[in-house]
């Protein structure tokens, strides 16, 4: 049996996938911004043998409901919200083995300064560094970069492409492995060790050397979650993990052999979940019905309205709601289907059972340890994403209850593997192999075929 991966799934924010949570007495996400928090999280993980601990983030406000941000305001729909590479030395910190995945939007993000930036945090990680790539959805974000509007979908991507080349080339090309000397009285780095990199191309020129000695890990690991034709492309071309939506097992499963289909690197594969725990079935129930009682479907709804790009206040409650967006292509078709083939307000908010459309799995340990070793069977998942409800208890209960339980069925690591973060995923040694061309004198500087 193949272990699984487990990543907590998280945003520097109090109110992230199931909203209305922060309401809840024993919650205490509303200290998102006292680093204590972040602290107790990271150990927390740490303790339970997480593979990660994955940071969202998004650079605009949601305010395609009714044109407003005033319902995500109100409800700590992810504002306010914090910078999230800005929290992880310090839980490094106090980690010894726990990875961190940030997610950073390259379409606003200088690739010379970000190549910069994510070398730093591997070597302040000792190489536990790694970035989900996004291009972004969200038209408040580009409004406030600026911009009109931003990029369409696939031209996103296109961009993307290229925004890979230039920080692969700097973080593998730029410094040979053996550039930094250390010698005392004499070179500290060798300069016929260290290259400019040259990247002419349609939206960056380039004509410098990387700034950052080589980190352990060079290249942090690569998430993606994109899952429209164009993300899974990019996905096969350029991503080490992969996250997909939740949904059937066999529905995902079709999902995760299409990805794989397009061959590239192998892939970790991780689904989104939620999971409410009990000592019992009835106790866990019980957790549910309470948790409940908190959700905010005002929240929900507007976060799903920005993740569409669709205000759903525009249809009646019953209306198919059928228009395009330049948002989350991929969340439009999993929640559609999701319906029944249809998507409808009410449908939307019969979904809202936490204040998300992500439906959780409930029940005791023990039920859930199966539930989840079966679905990664079937859908060839290696691991999950875990969001969280009422925070810490969410998040102790799969500490204290699930992980055992899992482990008893030979499911779930009991030691950390040595290295890297990269090599706790995929191995000793394992390295990131740039797929772009290496000439740097290419006409354009965009990406190869290798």
């Amino acid at each position: 049996m193949r272990p699984i991966a487990l990543n907590a799934f998280d945003m520097a924010c109090v109110g992230h996938i199931q909203h209305g949570m922060w309401t809840h007495p024993r919650d205490t996400s509303a200290n998102y911004n006292q680093l204590s928090h972040w602290l107790g999280l990271a150990r927390l993980l740490e303790r339970g043998l997480f593979d990660g601990l994955f940071l969202a983030d998004v650079l605009g406000i949601y305010d395609v409901l009714d044109g407003s941000a005033d319902a995500a305001l109100r409800h700590a729909v992810q504002v306010p919200l914090l910078d999230p590479p800005m929290i992880v030395p310090a839980m490094a910190a106090v980690t010894t083995h726990l990875g961190f995945g940030i997610t950073a939007n390259l379409s606003y993000e200088a690739p010379y300064l970000f190549a910069r930036r994510m070398s730093t945090l591997d070597h302040l990680t000792n190489g536990r560094i790694g970035w989900n790539i996004v291009t972004g959805y969200l038209d408040s974000a580009a409004r406030a970069m600026g911009l009109a509007a931003q990029l369409q979908h696939d031209d996103r991507y296109d961009m993307a492409d290229e925004y890979m080349a230039v920080v692969g080339k700097l973080w593998e090309e730029s410094w040979d492995d053996d550039a930094v000397l250390r010698e005392r009285g004499g070179a500290f780095t060798d300069p016929a060790r260290v290259r400019a990199i040259h990247h002419h191309g349609r939206q960056y020129r380039i004509d410098a050397p990387h700034l950052c000695e080589p980190s352990p890990q060079r290249t942090p690991v690569l998430y993606q979650a994109g899952a429209s034709p164009r993300g899974l492309a990019f996905a096969a071309r350029h991503a080490e993990c992969v996250f997909m939506n939740g949904g059937p097992p066999a529905v995902v499963g079709q999902g995760i052999a299409r990805l794989r289909g397009l061959g590239g690197r192998p892939k970790k594969v991780f689904v989104g979940a939620t999971l409410v725990l009990g000592r019992t079935d009835a106790e866990a129930a019980d957790k549910l019905a309470e948790y409940r009682a908190h959700s905010s479907v005002e929240g929900a709804l507007a976060h799903a309205a920005a993740s569409l790009g669709l205000d759903f206040n525009r249809f009646g409650l019953d209306e198919p709601i059928t228009a395009q967006s330049n948002a989350i292509q991929s969340n439009v078709t999993a929640m559609a289907r999701a319906m029944g083939g249809t998507l409808t307000r009410r449908g939307l908010i019969d979904q809202f059972i936490l204040g998300s459309r992500q439906k959780p799995i409930a029940g005791s340990a023990e039920r859930v340890a199966e539930t989840l070793i079966a679905y990664a069977a079937e859908s060839g998942a290696d691991g999950f994403n875990l969001s969280r409800t009422v925070f810490p208890e969410c998040l102790e209960d799969v500490v204290q209850l699930l992980i055992p339980a899992l482990q008893e069925r030979g499911a779930y690591k009991r030691e950390y593997a040595a290295g890297t973060y990269r090599e706790k995923l995929f191995g000793p040694g394992a390295r990131y192999i740039a797929r772009y061309s290496t000439s740097s004198s290419s006409p354009n500087g965009l990406p190869g075929t290798a």
